[in-house]
């Protein structure tokens, strides 16, 4: 990790001193399945880590295991509208055991590059908030972590404050999914809708479900997950959060279970 420490202390480093002395409500991406619209203040830079992601698919007497450690997320603010990110997986593990045979990986992710772009006025001060994020995987890793090709897709995260305490969100997304084969592309698409409830002034519950239709050559099937996640803002830039799910059909893992941690520079 010591070359992305680098590189963020240089980003840091170039920031004016006044865009670095903004109060803006801090609002990571982590957890949840939904993606909120807001974005990065200008100047500012998130750091958004899972420190531990483990998923569990078992289906006709196959178990298959993941865990994922550090996969980060780092967030750009460029203008009150704009904000530049990449993501990256230092390491994954696979477990599958299948028939009394066993098959384990270690591997590094994908790269994942976007860019989010607020559409609503940042200063309109409504309940309504909308945004764009186009973005492409770069096959850095390899299979059975990595996708083998690359990727690319589109979201449109959309937020909507119904009471001080109350929002809801949706998010709709559109994808160029690589095949499973690690070969090609193919479409896949989803929707995801949550509502979260300010416990506290520091902790936030958030219910969310989702569905995905994946148009695999080798098979087209459609998953459904619920999941439920706890946010704390232990400080104005640091969150801890933790967060659950449960497939909702058999062709959707089913289980996964996580924790991280987001701080903004």
């Amino acid at each position: 990790m010591k070359p992305i420490a680098v590189a963020l202390a240089t980003v840091l480093a170039a920031l004016p001193a006044a865009a670095m002395a903004q109060d803006d409500a801090y609002c990571p991406e982590r957890p949840g399945i939904n993606t909120p619209p807001c974005v990065t203040p200008p100047g500012r830079v998130s750091v958004e880590t899972a420190i531990v992601d483990w998923t569990r698919d078992d289906s006709d007497g196959a178990r298959n295991d993941s865990v994922a450690i550090g996969d980060t997320l780092v967030r750009v603010g460029l203008t009150d509208r704009v904000e530049a990110r990449v993501g990256w997986l230092p390491f994954g593990h696979s477990y599958a055991r299948d028939a009394g045979s066993i098959a384990t990986a270690d591997r590094v992710g994908d790269v994942s590059l976007g860019v989010k772009a607020l559409l609503t006025d940042p200063d309109g001060g409504g309940a309504l908030a909308v945004a764009v994020l186009p973005f492409a995987t770069l096959p850095v890793g390899r299979t059975p972590i990595g996708a083998g090709d690359w990727g690319a897709g589109v979201l449109l995260p959309i937020s909507y404050s119904l009471t001080d305490k109350v929002a809801l969100a949706l998010t709709p997304e559109v994808d160029a999914a690589v095949d499973g084969d690690g070969d090609g592309r193919h479409l896949a698409y989803s929707a995801a809708a949550g509502l979260s409830y300010a416990l506290t002034d520091a902790l936030t519950a958030t219910g969310e479900v989702q569905a995905l239709r994946d148009d695999d050559p080798a098979g087209h099937a459609t998953q459904t997950v619920a999941a439920l996640s706890f946010a704390y803002l232990a400080t104005p830039d640091t969150q801890f959060d933790i967060f659950a799910a449960a497939g909702l059909n058999r062709n959707t893992p089913d289980a996964e279970l996580y924790a991280g941690i987001a701080h903004r520079f």
